[in-house]
């Protein structure tokens, strides 16, 4: 087990600590169940949700549309 406190745990990150990392540029896309059915939420960096879609490719595009790296959240 490591102890090192110089490892940052990003659960404990603010949307400032992230945004400097850059992680400002990314959208994370996760798969979903709504209604029975399979949908794609597209969350921003905080893990404010943004959208969602029925088509995991409509989800990858939308957020490349809008300048952003898309993610997939397993």
């Amino acid at each position: 087990m490591n102890n090192d406190s110089s490892i940052i745990n990003p659960r404990h990150m603010s949307p400032r600590d992230l945004a400097a990392f850059g992680v400002q540029d990314l959208a994370f896309i996760k798969a979903v169940s709504v209604n029975d059915e399979v949908g794609y939420a597209i969350h921003a960096a905080d893990g404010t949700q943004m959208a969602l879609v029925n088509d995991r490719d409509v989800a990858f595009a939308a957020v490349r549309q809008h300048g952003l790296e898309p993610m997939s959240v397993h």
